[in-house]
């Protein structure tokens, strides 16, 4: 008897199969909605779970709810430094990412992180994505990017006021990867620490100030300890969104043109949006801390190129001893 009720419900298409629409990775739902998990590190509010959100709604809305995206900001899925293998091995469907948390193993990614001086996040997020478009780099071969974007270029904000470069000498700055680098040859003192541990350090004197993008002025409340920006356009963070490749080739061909479409389009939007959190951020420190920014002089802005010059030239040499040609890859992102 069991038998045949078993046979008599699957006949009439009551019995679905376990697992399906239960939200587990790349399952199908009982109307036929695939179901994809999306990893990311920071907090929710932060730009990068913006995006993420943003690109859930508009994969939704295009497919027509054929493609559902459950989200999970925060490290809650996967760990910051695990996200990209963790897409690989199938634990998340999609990624987000920082290429620079695993120094050496994204080569040519890591090149738009040294010190080109983008105006704003829209022109870096547009050259990153265009050169993993362009270049097809190894590195991304066992994934398939949907997106890429950076961070706003870097300023210095300081707890004492900064006009120019050789105000930077002997100033602990709390500073990280290649802006680090541009800080010591400048005659700063680079100090390494989480973004989390800064004001507390500037509260005791430990750092001067924070080489960083300008957004944490407010999300971090930075401007009532560093009320003075010096604006250098330094370096950005560059960002990945990947997707398993078993799970992206097997979606339908329409679903695939929709990710394919927002390729580009969404890594200018991310850029858009955190240019304008910047220019937010930097309005509100202005008439809530005095907030003073000052711009660099012609000279000051012609040596701080020539200060990150043998940093460029530093990463050209690295990469002829891994057989990559790095004076392709940074003329590439030089003519964005």
């Amino acid at each position: 008897m069991k038998t045949i009720a078993l046979l008599s419900a699957l006949a009439t298409g009551l019995l679905v199969v376990a697992g399906c629409g239960s939200g587990e990775t790349g399952g199908a739902s009982a109307t036929g909605a695939i179901t994809l998990n999306y990893a990311n590190f920071p907090p929710a509010s932060t730009f990068p779970c913006v995006q993420m959100e943003r690109w859930k709604a508009e994969v939704e809305k295009r497919t027509g709810g054929r493609l559902k995206i459950n989200t999970y900001p925060g490290g809650t899925l996967l760990g910051a430094k695990d996200i990209f293998d963790g897409v690989i091995a199938g634990t998340a469907d999609i990624g987000n990412f920082a290429m620079s948390y695993q120094p050496g193993r994204f080569p040519v990614s890591e090149a738009v992180d040294l010190p080109h001086f983008f105006p704003d996040a829209r022109t870096a997020s547009l050259a990153l994505a265009d050169l993993l478009k362009g270049q097809q780099p190894a590195e991304f071969k066992d994934v398939k990017v949907l997106t890429a974007f950076t961070c706003p270029p870097a300023v210095v904000m300081t707890a004492k006021p900064v006009a120019t470069l050789a105000d930077l000498k002997n100033m602990p700055l709390r500073s990280s990867g290649t802006g680090a680098e541009v800080m010591k040859v400048l005659g700063a003192t680079p100090v390494a620490m989480p973004q989390s541990d800064v004001p507390d350090a500037l509260q005791k004197g430990i750092v001067g100030g924070n080489v960083s993008s300008a957004e944490v002025l407010k999300d971090m409340n930075y401007a009532s300890y560093c009320p003075y920006v010096l604006k250098t356009d330094l370096c950005v963070v560059s960002f990945a969104v990947v997707m398993n490749r078993a799970k992206y080739e097997a979606l339908p061909e329409d679903v695939k043109q929709v990710l394919d479409d927002l390729y580009r389009e969404h890594a200018a939007w991310t850029g858009d949006y955190v240019d304008g959190h910047v220019a937010e951020a930097v309005a509100w420190a202005e008439a809530n801390h005095a907030l003073k920014v000052t711009a660099l002089t012609a000279e000051d802005a012609a040596a701080l190129r020539a200060t990150a010059e043998p940093l460029i030239q530093g990463y050209v040499a690295r990469m002829a001893a891994k057989g990559i040609d790095g004076q392709a890859v940074v003329d590439f992102i030089r003519g964005r």
